[in-house]
């Protein structure tokens, strides 16, 4: 991969380690230079993408349009000739569908706190001309105010007849799957995401699917239900369950339309920038999802959650009404670097979000949607995985006069952003949907330092660092230093993490090995980590997860942590309940 690939997005964010990769995608942590916010950054290879490329137009042009307090945030479209690069809101507990096994299932009171989310942003979505066509656990994420984000738009539409208007493709999971779809009749997309939305309150209820079978024919049998029975949004905002416990109805209605602007927010960027409020505002009343966008919309999140609305960095000059370009200086960059914390908080797992987070801004105001608009259903996405970078270790012998017939160890550690052994600085609680997966391929750190930079480096400190590995190899002792392989990661209590009877982490490493064998699931063993998977009776890979063995808190409790990595996420659990009870949990 080209360094040239990232320059663009290295003049305003600061990337840490890759927290999510899957089919042409990966997704990496980041840190927004000026307001010191996470994001995530999607970063997707053109050439890659292929046919799926309009795919990914569609989901950029849909985000771009949706602004809303549970649909996960679009800051900012980076295009290069090779990358696009999709920075957006970071979503720290995860997804809802790991949420939910972890619990086995909720309760009516907790999943009624989430179906009155997921309907708000359906609503909102319908009420915008779309249809999502791709509803299901797996593409709503959890934020760190334990608050539900829809995501995945790709198969997303707009019908341009309007939302009466029939739709053809037949797209998204089976199992979420509407009968008119099945039966490969046109449909309204809107009706086609209703029947989704109650596939997905069942599997919140009862933590299993209403039709579900590994044979999918089967599967689409179970579904031939008469659809002019199906509730509408207009009737589901205002229903008997969905209102116990609240004197309101549903308020679907954005908190954050773009229409308006934050006045704080604007007053900070004219005076960070020395413009005046009204070039400011033509330059974010734009939209163009740029730098400009980016630094607004994150400084309204902040505000958002009680931050001070404050700037870092350098001020930014050259700014037009056409175009608005930031550029800071390598050595200016490489110092915030060096300088700016990045220290990952830990959600705590909340109890039922409480009833103040519905809108009560417009508690009054009951607005009627279109009854029945148009739209399709999506195809299941890849989920993402995440692992950390081992230190690597050599051992090399080294003669003395001093000291004869003794190793010495160097230790030459991978670049990574952060110690996977401080729990305090990333968990799993930290992970994207599907995560665990780190990229050694290019130190983003050093793609500021251009070639001709690195030469000089090297020429004027090459000799000095020899010399000094030499004396540093000479002064060590024999004893070799720890690596991260020698003991589990510490890990906080999260829904992915399983905890044992066991208090010996080498015992529960054994003892699952042994079932995945059993179980004939083929494993890669990397220190206290597996990376599993199964195959067809053709050899085509069907599954793939991870099983990390940790230690818990104090006092000190072994536990095992689990990620889908690929695969169904139903028949994921499934095999997930048979190996876990196996084991001495």
């Amino acid at each position: 991969m080209a360094v040239g690939d990232y320059d663009e997005i290295l003049k305003y964010y600061e990337l840490r380690e890759t927290i999510g990769t899957g089919g042409f995608a990966k997704v990496k942590l980041a840190r927004h230079l000026l307001t010191g916010e996470k994001v995530a950054v999607k970063i997707m290879d053109k050439l890659a993408l292929g046919d799926d490329l309009p795919r990914v137009k569609i989901e950029i042009d849909a985000m771009k349009n949706l602004s809303h307090q549970h649909i996960c945030r679009l800051y900012h479209v980076i295009e290069t000739s090779k990358k696009i690069f999709m920075v957006l809101e970071y979503c720290p507990g995860g997804e809802l569908f790991d949420y939910i096994i972890s619990k086995d299932r909720l309760s009516e009171e907790e999943a009624r706190v989430f179906f009155r989310q997921i309907v708000s942003a359906i609503a909102y979505v319908h009420s915008q001309g779309y249809a999502h066509r791709d509803l299901k656990p797996e593409n709503l994420l959890i934020d760190e105010e334990h608050n539900l984000k829809l995501i995945d738009f790709g198969l997303c539409a707009k019908p341009k007849g309007g939302l009466d208007y029939h739709l053809n493709t037949c797209c998204g999971s089976p199992a979420y799957a509407a009968p008119e779809l099945i039966q490969g009749k046109a449909y309204i997309g809107s009706e086609a995401d209703i029947w989704s939305m109650g596939v997905l309150l069942y599997a919140l209820l009862c933590g299993f699917l209403p039709f579900d079978d590994d044979n999918v024919m089967a599967v689409y049998r179970k579904i031939m239900v008469d659809p002019k029975k199906r509730i509408t949004v207009k009737h589901l905002l205002r229903h008997p369950w969905l209102l116990q416990g609240y004197s309101d109805a549903v308020q679907w209605q954005s908190k954050y339309p773009l229409g308006h602007l934050d006045e704080d927010c604007v007053t900070e960027l004219s005076v960070f920038h020395k413009q005046s409020r009204e070039s400011i505002l033509e330059l974010i009343s734009e939209w163009k999802y740029d730098q400009m966008s980016a630094t607004y919309l994150l400084l309204q999140s902040k505000k958002a959650r009680g931050k001070r609305v404050r700037l870092r960095g350098p001020s930014l000059r050259g700014h037009s009404s056409t175009k608005q370009s930031v550029v800071l200086e390598h050595s200016r960059h490489d110092a915030q670097l060096d300088a700016m914390e990045f220290t990952l908080s830990t959600p705590v797992t909340r109890k039922v979000a409480s009833k103040k987070h519905e809108n009560k801004e417009n508690a009054g105001t009951e607005s009627v949607l279109r009854n029945e608009m148009p739209f399709a259903l999506p195809a299941p996405k890849t989920p993402f995985a995440k692992s950390h970078m081992e230190t690597q270790v050599q051992t090399i012998p080294v003669q003395a006069p001093a000291i004869k017939e003794t190793q010495f160890t160097t230790v030459t550690p991978i670049k990574k952003p952060t110690d996977p052994t401080n729990t305090d600085e990333l968990t799993p609680a930290e992970v994207l949907p599907e995560r665990r997966c780190n990229s050694v391929e290019l130190d983003l750190n050093l793609t500021h330092v251009d070639s001709s930079q690195k030469k000089r480096k090297a020429k004027i400190f090459g000799s000095l660092e020899r010399g000094l590995d030499k004396v540093i190899t000479m002064l060590t002792p024999s004893k070799k230093k720890r690596s991260t392989r020698d003991r589990p990661r510490k890990l906080k209590a999260h829904y992915n993490v399983t905890t044992t009877q066991l208090q010996n982490p080498d015992q529960m490493l054994n003892e699952i090995i042994t079932i995945l064998s059993k179980k004939h699931v083929e494993y890669v063993q990397k220190g206290y980590t597996l990376k599993c998977h199964t195959r067809s009776d053709f050899g085509k890979v069907t599954m793939e997860f991870e099983l990390e063995v940790c230690q818990l808190g104090k006092p000190e409790v072994v536990g095992i942590r689990r990620q889908r990595l690929k695969g169904d996420a139903w028949v994921y659990k499934r095999l997930m309940e048979d190996i876990l009870s196996s084991c001495q949990v």
